[in-house]
C-alpha cells in the first residue's frame, strides 16, 4: 500500500501526540552528548567484544534514525551523526516500559538521544547498550527515498545540513 506525503504527515502528527502523551517534550532544549556516531567508530573500531563488556564506559550520542528493526521486546537502529552511522541496540527490560514506547513510536529520519555503554553484538557490529533514550525530534515527512526521492546530486546540497545529511558525501562538501 504506498501512501501519500498528506497520509504519512498525518499519522507521523499523530505519533508525535502520543510521543507528548507519554510526557516528552515535543521540542526539548538540550542534549549533552559525548560523542557523535563518528567518534565512536573511530574511537572503538578496533576494540574487542571482552574488552567493551569489561569496560563499560558510558557514552552519549544522538542522531538520526536512519534503519529502524523491531524485535518483539527489543530492537536495533542505525543513528547517523558526524558522517557515520553506529548501531543502538534497545531493549524493554532495560529503557522501561515509557521508553520502550517511545521507540515504538519513532519513525526513520526522527532525531534521538541515547546513553548506554558500547558493546558487539554476536554478529561483530559495534553498537551502543542503550540504557536510556531521550526524544529530540520528529521528521513529520519521510526522509527522501535514496534512488527516487532527489532530482540529482545538486539538488541536495541547499537543503542539507552539514553533518546530518544522509549523505556522508554530501556532508563532507560543506
Amino acid at each position: 500500500m504506498q501512501f501519500e506525503p498528506r497520509d504519512q504527515f498525518e499519522q507521523r502528527q499523530k505519533k508525535l501526540e502520543q510521543i507528548q502523551a507519554l510526557g516528552f517534550e515535543a521540542f526539548p532544549r538540550e542534549f549533552r552528548w559525548s560523542h557523535t556516531a563518528s567518534d565512536l567508530v573511530r574511537e572503538y573500531a578496533s576494540a574487542q567484544a571482552p574488552e567493551l563488556e569489561a569496560e563499560k564506559k558510558e557514552v552519549r550520542v544522538a542522531g538520526r534514525i536512519l534503519s529502524y528493526r523491531l524485535m518483539g521486546k527489543a530492537g536495533f537502529a542505525h543513528l547517523q551523526s558526524g558522517g557515520k552511522r553506529i548501531q543502538i541496540y534497545v531493549k524493554k527490560d532495560v529503557v522501561g516500559e515509557r521508553g520502550f514506547q517511545l521507540f515504538q513510536l519513532l519513525d526513520l529520519g526522527d532525531h534521538i538521544g541515547v546513553r548506554g555503554h558500547m558493546f558487539r553484538t554476536k554478529t561483530g557490529e559495534l553498537s551502543v547498550w542503550v540504557e536510556e533514550l531521550f526524544f529530540l525530534s520528529k521528521a513529520l515527512l519521510p526522509l527522501p527515498e535514496k534512488w527516487h526521492g532527489l532530482g540529482g546530486h545538486r539538488v541536495a546540497i541547499p537543503d542539507a545540513v552539514p553533518g546530518s545529511d544522509r549523505d556522508g558525501e554530501v556532508a563532507g562538501n560543506f
